[in-house]
């Protein structure tokens, strides 16, 4: 990563509360940002998560967009379509999207329904901002 790296809170960062999700976002370099996602992914927050990463992914000078959802405590069927959804907004942009993710609360959601082969899943965000 650069020393030049920019933080800023993504618009669907909240505070810690029982309806918000944290969000935040980091570019390492240009073209690359990293949103990191932390609490439960449900029917009440997963808008959020919509919002801020399919922000990230209409950013013209987004060609990677990785995911760092390693502190996402809950993964709801809700959270799994929002995810469907970046993925084909990503596809259709032309932006790569790549999970960081270690957590069985994640990833046992996307094996049962059937969807971890739809993601490029990495163990951290380092090996997801990796060139391929």
């Amino acid at each position: 990563m650069h020393a030049s790296s920019a933080s800023e809170p993504a618009p669907a960062s909240g505070a810690d509360g029982p309806d918000q999700i944290t969000v935040s976002v980091v570019t390492p370099e240009p073209g690359t940002v990293v949103v990191t996602v932390g609490g439960e992914v449900d029917m009440l927050t997963s808008p959020q998560l919509r919002t801020a990463l399919v922000a990230r992914i209409g950013d013209q000078a987004a060609e990677l967009v990785v995911v760092d959802l390693d502190g996402v405590t809950f993964l709801g069927t809700s959270g799994l379509a929002a995810l469907i959804e970046v993925r084909e907004a990503a596809h259709a942009a032309g932006v790569g999207l790549r999970l960081a993710c270690t957590g069985r609360r994640v990833l046992r959601p996307l094996a049962i329904a059937g969807l971890l082969p739809m993601f490029d899943i990495h163990d951290t965000v380092d090996a997801a901002l990796a060139p391929t």
